[in-house]
């Protein structure tokens, strides 16, 4: 903390002899520029972090009231405690794929309005992104844990979509997000903290593709609107979870446009939904006057499953159903 609230510094400046820091356009660095360790608190504008450095240092942009974007490369292996807190003009971050950790309160009071996180982070520190202004969050697959007030009071959030690794949601990680009216959950989540989503106003539907995580009463405490959902080849659902009713998700199987078309010359497409899932494509050959046939019957093993059509060739033009 050597040089908080230095509002007017514009740069640093270290002798080329100093065995242990280094300056670079103004910017203090250990001496071999893997650490980057304080950022001049006057300088604004946009900032890349330089490809040696592959650690910022806690408090390293503190309180750079005028900065209004960063870009962190895939160099960079880890955001310290507090690196970018109270940067008060930054409105776009973006986070490289090597980042794997971010510290505690990394974000916490910037106004953020973009933000990409890359596809190597394991953990969202406590309080990271506290009062963000994020109209979207898009946790990414590689993410096992998110921290406790992790997104808390960020109330222009109304789209949030959890990667496929989260296990944990720590204590009121999304709460007061009174924008949000919908989020999904996905399988691999066991545990939700208390108060997660406290005081979510206009959440309506709160959607679990796995079996039933650990419990309290205040999860959703103050959602007044919201509905818990749970496919039904999951297990250890009741009829509340906490303060909230839960219903039966009947999720339809879809078909994915990714896969349609020809493949090992047979017509055919990608079938997407939830793991265990039977579906039985059917097939005819007139939409005025149909007679649906049962062409294939398969089970989404992993939530997915390829049909491929076996008499695709004997007739001019068929239609398919699920």
């Amino acid at each position: 903390q050597a040089f908080y609230y230095c509002t007017s510094l514009i740069a640093f400046k270290v002798d080329a002899l100093n065995p242990v820091y280094s300056s670079l356009n103004g910017v203090l660095f250990n001496v071999g520029q893997t650490t980057l360790i304080q950022f001049p608190g006057g300088v604004g504008g946009s900032y890349t972090v330089p490809a040696t450095v592959t650690n910022i240092a806690d408090t390293a942009f503190y309180y750079c009231q005028n900065l209004a974007s960063v870009t962190i490369p895939d160099n960079v292996l880890s955001i310290g405690v507090v690196a970018f807190a109270d940067c008060v003009g930054l409105t776009n971050a973006t986070i490289g794929n090597g980042v794997t950790s971010i510290g505690d309160n990394a974000f916490s009071y910037c106004p953020l309005t973009s933000l990409t996180i890359g596809n190597n982070v394991i953990s969202i520190g406590d309080e990271a992104f506290y009062g963000c202004p994020l109209a979207s969050v898009t946790i990414p697959n590689s993410v096992t844990s998110i921290g406790s007030q992790a997104f808390t009071s960020d109330s222009s959030l109304t789209n949030l979509i959890i990667g496929n690794s989260v296990t944990n949601i720590g204590d009121s990680a999304f709460a007061f997000c009174t924008s949000l009216t919908s989020v999904t959950f996905p399988a691999s989540v066991t545990s939700i903290g208390n108060y997660a989503f406290y005081y979510c106003t206009n959440l309506t539907g709160a959607y679990f593709q796995g079996n039933a995580p650990s419990r309290d009463w205040f999860q959703f405490y103050y959602d007044n609107k919201a509905t818990v959902y749970y496919l039904p080849v999951t297990d250890g659902w009741t009829s509340w979870f906490g303060t909230r009713p839960v219903v039966q998700w009947n999720l339809p199987p879809q078909i994915s446009p990714a896969g349609l078309g020809m493949q090992m010359n047979q017509f055919g497409f990608n079938l997407t939904g939830f793991s265990g899932q039977v579906v039985v494509v059917e097939a005819c050959t007139d939409l005025a006057n149909p007679d649906w046939q049962p062409v294939q019957t398969n089970t989404l093993t992993t939530g997915s499953a390829y049909f491929s059509d076996p008499q695709w060739t004997n007739y001019p033009g068929r239609f398919y159903r699920l």
